[in-house]
């Protein structure tokens, strides 16, 4: 199969065209791609719309921080083996039926292309990505208990997510296109947010955006709120009728868009030095 694809974004997914480009870069270099941004960015659901429009299956993996990278080529269920030895009337002589393929071998193995997602990468520890540095180039691994080697039939589309909580390794970083996605504009997020809601006020929708993006700019908040809170609070303010000269002179259903204790507080005492009627805790929380 070629490698020549044409990543455009999908209707729900709304890709810059220099995001769209490093998709297309990465699949023709044949290189992962590392994908960097603040949490609500689109990072992972980025895989999934790459998958939706080329009409190819998606893996996830997601990384925890007990991952090691031998989980996600195969393991061996020795329990399993040794069980059935005692109880079972399997033949156990057969090892092969006790290897089970993680999540990066599905993708080898697999007869169809796929898009194969490593989510949140930085989370394990440091020598997790350079553990997968040779099964990333060659695209292919041996199982010493089997004598097998797993050798993909199609390179998959690999996308690689990290929140920047450590610094991924130079040698690892060199065999990655790299592509930041940045947090969206105020002209951006409004195309997103009808993606979602075609049929939303304009007039609603602007003042709810003013109101979110001087939120965001509040110096301290120690989690900003995202893309996935902004749709929440649209959900919230829609259906609970909120008028919209109350929108920035309330910011109603807070506790939609803040989840920290800290920033809540910290946001209605910005609130009150703006002279706006910040609501109560409780109502700001719930409906």
């Amino acid at each position: 199969m070629t490698d020549h694809v044409s990543y455009q974004g999908t209707k729900d997914y709304i890709v810059s065209n220099d995001l769209r480009n490093s998709v297309n870069i990465s699949v023709a270099l044949k290189r992962p791609l590392l994908i960097k941004g603040e949490p609500g960015t689109g990072k992972t659901v980025l895989a999934e719309s790459i998958a939706r429009s080329l009409d190819l299956r998606l893996i996830v993996w997601n990384i925890k921080s007990t991952t090691k990278a031998q989980d996600g080529l195969y393991v061996y269920d020795t329990v399993q083996r040794l069980y059935d030895s005692q109880f079972g009337e399997q033949n156990v002589s057969d090892i092969k039926r006790y290897i089970k393929l993680g999540k990066l071998g599905e993708a080898f193995e697999s007869e169809d292309r796929v898009v194969l997602l490593i989510d949140e990468i930085d989370k394990a520890d440091l020598e997790f990505p350079n553990d997968l540095l040779w099964e990333l180039d060659v695209m292919n691994f041996y199982i010493p208990e089997t004598g097998e080697t797993i050798t993909t039939k199609h390179r998959p589309i690999v996308i690689i997510t990290s929140n920047a909580e450590k610094e991924l390794p130079d040698a690892f970083l060199r065999r990655c296109i790299f592509h930041y996605i940045d947090f969206p504009d105020q002209a951006m997020m409004e195309e997103i947010v009808h993606v979602h809601f075609p049929e939303l006020e304009d007039k609603l929708l602007a003042e709810a955006l003013k109101s979110f993006y001087w939120l965001r700019s509040v110096s301290g908040l120690q989690k900003k709120p995202s893309t996935s809170e902004l749709l929440d609070w649209v959900q919230a303010l829609t259906i609970g009728g909120i008028e919209t000269d109350k929108i920035s002179k309330e910011i109603p259903f807070l506790g939609a868009l803040l989840k920290k204790n800290q920033d809540f507080d910290l946001a209605l005492r910005q609130l009150h030095l703006r002279g706006i009627d910040s609501p109560s805790r409780a109502n700001s929380r719930g409906w």
